[in-house]
This record gives C-alpha cells, sequence and structure tokens, in this order.
C-alpha cells in the first residue's frame, strides 16, 4: 500500500502535471508545426527549388524486385528528403519556442525591474524613531 501511495503523491505533485500539459500541448503544436511546413512553409519553396518536394526525395539501394515464391520484395531506400523535412520542422520549432522564451523573459524583466514598495518598518523601530525626532526638536 506504501508504494501505491508515493506513487500517488509523485503523480499529482505540480511539477508532474505540469510536465504532463506541455508534453500534451506540445504535441499539439508539433501537429500545428509539422502542418505549417507540409503544407504552408513547402511548396513555395519547392516551386522556388524547381518543384521538388522534399519528402519524395530518396536514393534507391535495391529496387523492387519479385521473389522466387512470387512475393514482392519491396525497394530499399535512403529517404533524405523526409530527414530534410523533419529538420526543417526542428528548426522552425525550436525557432517559436525560442520567440516564446524571448517574450516571456522580456516580461519578467520589466516585472523585476520595477521596484517594489519599502517595507514599513516595525512598530518599535517607529516609536524609537519618533523619540528621536522629538528629542532632536528639543535640543
Amino acid at each position: 500500500m506504501g508504494f501505491i501511495k508515493e506513487f500517488k503523491e509523485f503523480a499529482m505533485r505540480g511539477n508532474v502535471l505540469d510536465m504532463a500539459v506541455g508534453i500534451v500541448i506540445g504535441g499539439a503544436f508539433g501537429k500545428i508545426v509539422s502542418s505549417f511546413v507540409n503544407d504552408i512553409l513547402m511548396p513555395p519553396l519547392g516551386l522556388l527549388i524547381g518543384g521538388i518536394n522534399f519528402t519524395d526525395l530518396k536514393l534507391t539501394l535495391r529496387s523492387a524486385s519479385m521473389g522466387i515464391d512470387g512475393v514482392e520484395i519491396p525497394a530499399v531506400t535512403f529517404n533524405y528528403g523526409n530527414f530534410i523535412q523533419v529538420i526543417v520542422d526542428f528548426l522552425i520549432i525550436a525557432f517559436a519556442i525560442f520567440i516564446l522564451l524571448k517574450g516571456i523573459n522580456r516580461f519578467k524583466k520589466k516585472k523585476e525591474e520595477a521596484p517594489a514598495a519599502p517595507a514599513e518598518p516595525p512598530a518599535d523601530i517607529q516609536l524609537l524613531t519618533e523619540i528621536r525626532d522629538l528629542l532632536k526638536k528639543q535640543q
């Protein structure tokens, strides 16, 4: 029973829940970025470089063939175009996260720069200050 209780405390800790939410949102964000890259960014880029679709770029190491038993043996390909596509996705995601963190840091910096109101001294210090001021007036 102790193990289950310990796991429950671990799983319900704030950091773990924040991380879980971040992973779910990150997965959704990754799909958005992939769609942006595949559907919006890459078609014009492919057009500029001659209509090449990066995901279709590959080097065939062995062509498809028919086996002895009549079953087709698939081609063996080196899919470097898909790798290029994943690198572009990563760079866009990294840039978006960089911009997001830069904005958050700018906001935090402004918040830190705002001077905090000085704390009011305790009552005994105030009383001693008043006594000092009264003594100075009497002299």
